[in-house]
């Protein structure tokens, strides 16, 4: 099957995407579930995100630096980076969360940090994989209690206080009762995975539709659609 170059380059390996798009719609987490070229689309939103809004990406409102000079270096992210590669907390060639394994989500919910209620999107990721929000929590308990030989470095590479014993709050109650979040995050691809799967089922279906979409002034990266669908599309479509 021949895909649109821009899908191949952003998606690395759209084959393993869309097999994981069949088990997120055998989940039924949305109503929809989107093609790999509407993924594409999300990935390049992302894309955007981190170029013009990196300050909503591993940074904190609410909890302070930890105190000592490893977490306090640590906070200037540049310096970060390469850390958060090594313990691959971070995969930056995976924007959608789709092409990474169970591992490697729990790894960058314990490793990297995640503001707010940011912790839904991979959440998410893992419930699909049956047993491994289970395995997220007993993990991030670990830490907490310092059981973890490595939670010391763990709450460092986060840089704020707090984080592991939010995320095992979080986590637990995901586990009890789904992941729950209020109307507007719950509709925000930033925080929410099913958020993120409305967004990108929502744009345009083939890259020729996307194509009349922006020249038209309906479709832009940051916003993705400007308007309903018309008929010239659904024809492209």
């Amino acid at each position: 099957m021949s895909r649109p170059l821009l899908e191949s380059l952003l998606l690395l390996r759209p084959d393993r995407i869309e097999a994981r798009l069949e088990v997120v719609e055998a989940a039924r987490l949305v109503p929809k579930t989107p093609n790999t070229w509407q993924i594409t689309l999300g990935v390049l939103r992302m894309w955007h995100r981190v170029a013009f809004r990196s300050e909503t990406v591993g940074t904190c409102s609410a909890d302070p630096v930890r105190s000592n000079w490893r977490a306090r270096l640590l906070h200037f992210r540049p310096l970060r980076f390469p850390f958060l590669l090594r313990e691959q907390a971070v995969n930056p060639l995976d924007f959608s969360g789709l092409l990474s394994s169970p591992e490697r989500v729990i790894r960058h919910l314990l490793g990297a940090h995640h503001d707010g209620n940011q912790f839904a999107y991979d959440f998410s990721l893992l419930l699909v994989h049956p047993g491994k929000l289970a395995e997220l929590v007993e993990r991030a308990q670990a830490v907490v209690d310092g059981q973890d030989p490595r939670a010391e470095w763990l709450r460092d590479l986060v840089v704020h206080e707090n984080y592991h014993e939010r995320l095992l709050q979080a986590s637990q109650s995901a586990l009890a009762d789904g992941v729950q979040l209020p109307v507007a995050e719950a509709n925000d691809p930033d925080i929410s995975f099913a958020g993120y799967l409305n967004w990108c089922a929502a744009q345009p279906e083939t890259p020729d539709a996307t194509w009349h979409a922006l020249r038209d002034g309906r479709w832009s990266v940051a916003d993705g659609r400007l308007d309903t669908p018309t008929e010239t599309e659904t024809a492209y479509a």
